[in-house]
């Protein structure tokens, strides 16, 4: 069960300031807890208390960050049957799954408390012209200071981790407005860093609207802005001003399968399956288009239909149910919508194609005219199209063939094939012998084209939280 209410934290410290906010059980749809919603004076303060607190956190010693990670691992063990829970009702996601996201929690802020004490730098040789000899180079990384991040709905716990976990083990304080949707597992995390050590200001964790957010990305006291979501993020990025940006805005995966895919059918269509319906297809790196090769696309359609039949939809408490709820009904009416375009635009249903109130069936489309929203866009949402290719440069190019680029999949046996596409493909990941929706929380994580710019992954977000500062030192002339 969830509590009553839940406060926000403003510079550490819970605040039950009102209990605006309502957060809907997405399978029931009734009201399930109230939290505290933050105005612009919130929000205000607490950039200017980040702000204020740039020095203590650079100051913070990297094994005091390692300290505060390593006590919110072992606090999210503790709760992790309540951090399930709550993500079971708050985002309608499976409760295995809801406990898979809470062991992502888990490793996310262990990779951070490994990372904290090896920011490293590097000593420049300067001595490269006689005018040069004497002089010594060496570089540090500092933190940039204080940091904004916005975060969706969809994973509540482990896109607020990739964001919060690096931003302590780097020394740089932050404010972070979690999706109004979805804010009961950022506010739990908040509740869990209030109990460190942590320096005043270091956080501010904030459900707010989306106007009062807007003083995250145009406050020049802000020094890197973090943003995952839609594609609103261009038009955060203009606004941004000189602060550095890092956005991952989606996509809509493909995943192609070779003639000679490497491994058998079965092993590859379980794999799609869970690539493409894992948590309702809800997931920027979900399998929304496959590529199969024309001499195996009759039978991985046969295989791709029974499994999909064998999905069981329901209650996400369920120990059984695959797929739950989508994020509320006008997701899930837009999904249908683009389904039956598709249908109505040529495209033949193998599979699913119904909806029933936030509720969307399985759903598998053939040969998808390509001018789709189905094909084109992020459908978000449990359903995927499939096509057939006979060439292998063909399908990379149809891959490509989009203003999308974050991840794909590739089965091939074919060596020569997967370096192919490893080179050729425009995406921030290739993978191999796995579906696109494939992850590990210490690997760069990023697109291309429309899927944004940076990289996330503890390593590569220390990187982008952190500035080099270079000292050279000459030594005493003789």
């Amino acid at each position: 069960m969830l509590s009553q209410t839940y406060p926000y934290y403003l510079a550490n410290r819970p605040v039950a300031a009102n209990c605006d906010l309502a957060v809907t059980d997405k399978y029931s749809g009734d009201v399930a807890t109230r939290v505290a919603f933050a105005d612009a004076d919130a929000m205000r303060e607490a950039i200017g208390r980040a702000s204020d607190a740039r020095a203590a956190m650079a100051a913070f010693p990297p094994d005091a960050r390692r300290d505060v990670l390593e006590h919110c691992v072992r606090r999210f063990g503790e709760r992790q049957d309540e951090l399930a829970m709550a993500l079971c009702i708050e985002a309608g996601k499976p409760i295995k799954d809801a406990r898979g996201e809470v062991a992502r929690l888990i490793d996310t802020f262990r990779i951070a408390a490994g990372e904290a004490t090896r920011i490293d730098g590097d000593v420049i040789e300067l001595q490269v012209s006689p005018r040069t000899r004497g002089y010594r180079g060496m570089v540090k990384r500092v933190p940039v200071g204080a940091c904004a991040f916005i975060t969706p709905f969809n994973f509540p716990l482990n896109l607020v981790a990739h964001k919060v976990a690096p931003a302590i083990a780097a020394g740089c304080p932050f404010v972070l407005k979690p999706a109004a949707k979805t804010p009961i597992g950022a506010l739990i995390i908040g509740g869990i860093l209030s109990e460190t050590d942590l320096p005043e200001g270091a956080f501010s964790i904030l459900p707010c609207s989306n106007d009062d957010a807007g003083l995250l990305v145009e406050d020049p006291r802000i020094a890197l802005l973090s943003f995952t979501g839609g594609m609103v993020g261009w038009e955060l990025k203009a606004r941004a001003g000189r602060k550095r940006v890092t956005l991952e805005l989606g996509g809509n995966a493909a995943c192609i399968v070779d003639a000679d895919p490497g491994q058998s059918l079965d092993a590859i269509v379980a794999r799609l399956v869970s690539g493409a319906y894992y948590q309702s297809g809800q997931s920027c790196i979900s399998v929304q288009r496959i590529l199969a090769h024309a001499d195996i696309h009759a039978q991985l359609c046969d295989k791709l239909r029974a499994a999909i039949a064998a999905l069981r939809m329901g209650d996400p408490r369920d120990e059984d149910v695959f797929i739950g709820p989508m994020i509320d009904v006008d997701a899930a009416t837009r999904v249908q919508d683009w389904i039956d375009a598709a249908i109505a635009a040529g495209a033949t249903l193998l599979a699913g194609g119904k909806r029933d109130g936030a509720f969307v069936a399985p759903s598998l489309l053939a040969n998808v005219p390509r001018d789709c929203d189905l094909y084109r866009k992020e459908a978000f949402g449990p359903v995927a199209c499939i096509e057939s290719f006979v060439d292998f440069d063909d399908a990379i190019a149809r891959v490509n063939d989009s203003d999308f680029g974050l991840q794909a999949g590739v089965f091939s046996g074919s060596l020569a094939h997967a370096m192919r596409a490893w080179d050729r493909l425009e995406v921030g990941g290739v993978i191999v012998g796995d579906v696109p929706s494939f992850r590990v929380d210490n690997m760069p994580y990023g697109g291309v084209k429309g899927s944004g710019i940076g990289r996330e992954g503890i390593a590569s977000a220390i990187a982008d939280m952190t500035e080099p500062r270079l000292l050279v030192i000459r030594d005493r002339p003789d």
